[in-house]
């Protein structure tokens, strides 16, 4: 006699049902199951095998009625739902369970069953198991579909197995009928359809004016449309896009993340951007009027007499593109270019004003000492 282990449970495995004292023809499928339990399951180190109570799962009683159920499970759904916690495996992990519970106590039939048999009541009225191949005589009980008694334990728990050419399927949390599919919506095929990741990339006009761009998944080419304001790391979600559900016809998402070309004059700070714009020495002394490009092209700006370089001018509205907080500003920081180059009738000019100014730049470093 082998032994071997099911979902950490110790079990006993190559037991012919004639020398099996668990299997007996006056005994139906539900006490069968009780024995299991009872004689089986049980291990000295591990215990019995864990018991799903939906009820507890949910936070209510066996007497809750209908809509207490409905009420108890969309306040748990709403709090744990994929959506709300991304990336959070133990979020995930309650929310199928609450689905679980929810899928068999909102359901009249199944909660009947549930109430009766327990962790059993899906197996309740199947049929299951013969030992060594024999048809035996269990009143409404056929077991001649199981090759094995480990195929029967795996049936039991969910999971059908293959050992010398047994059955096969699909085991996990599989579409229960209540029209849940990969986190989208409702509350059935408990395992999300997965979602997919692309880098997308776009020129700084492309970002700040929106535009569509079609884009080839390799089994399928779609448009998509970019809303305006996209910036490095945004993130574009487009729904049904991504990989395809192993138990449903349900696609997941795909993720496109923006990566920006850099642009030669304009930068960002926050949603505003920034540029830098020279002046020469007699404007920043004198004051000018000079065009400035900004995204929605040229405008005259008007320079105040003695601007120092590094100073900004704000230009209100003339930055990026926010979707709920509108335009951001455009900030003119002035660099005051001196030039390398210059006539001899420049020169005659700075000389006469360096022989005549009154300004004294450094007056002020006279006090300083350690």
């Amino acid at each position: 006699m082998g032994q071997t282990y099911v979902y950490g449970i110790q079990c006993l495995t190559q037991v012919r049902l004639v020398d099996n004292p668990y299997f007996t023809p006056q005994k139906d499928l539900i006490q069968i199951m009780i024995d299991m339990e009872d004689n089986i399951f049980k291990d000295n180190s591990t215990g019995y095998m864990d018991y799903k109570d939906y009820y507890a799962t949910l936070g209510i009683n066996k007497s809750s009625s209908a809509d207490e159920i409905k009420k108890a499970f969309r306040k748990l759904a709403v709090k744990y739902h994929p959506d709300r916690n991304p990336d959070d495996k133990p979020a995930e992990e309650r929310f199928k369970e609450i689905s679980e519970a929810y899928e068999v106590l909102s359901d009249p039939e199944k909660r009947k069953k549930y109430d009766q048999f327990g962790q059993y009541w899906k197996q309740a009225g199947q049929s299951t198991w013969p030992g060594g191949g024999a048809n035996v005589d269990m009143g409404n009980f056929d077991f001649s579909q199981y090759g094995n008694f480990e195929e029967f334990i795996n049936e039991l728990l969910g999971k059908f197995s293959t050992p010398g050419g047994g059955r096969t399927g699909n085991y996990g949390y599989g579409n229960q009928g209540t029209g849940y599919s990969g986190y989208s919506g409702g509350y059935g095929n408990q395992t999300p359809a997965p979602n997919r990741e692309a880098t997308l990339k776009l020129t700084f006009s492309e970002a700040f004016r929106g535009v569509q761009k079609r884009l080839n998944l390799g089994n399928e080419i779609i448009d998509v449309r970019i809303p305006a304001g996209a910036k490095n790391g945004s993130r574009i979600r487009v729904k049904g896009k991504g990989g395809n559900s192993p138990y449903s016809q349900n696609r997941g998402d795909l993720y496109l993340n923006v990566e920006l070309t850099p642009h030669n004059f304009f930068a960002f700070e926050d949603d505003n951007l920034v540029c830098e714009v020279p002046i020469s020495p007699d404007e920043a002394v004198l004051g000018s009027t000079i065009d400035v490009p900004t995204p929605d092209g040229m405008v005259t700006v008007k320079v105040p007499p003695g601007i120092r370089s590094g100073q900004c001018l704000r230009l209100r509205g003339k930055g990026w593109v926010n979707q709920k907080k509108g335009r951001g500003d455009q900030l003119v920081k002035i660099i005051i270019d001196t030039p390398q180059h210059i006539t001899d009738t420049e020169r005659n000019y700075y000389e006469k004003i360096r022989d005549s100014r009154s300004y004294q730049p450094r007056q002020h470093l006279q006090t300083i000492s350690l």
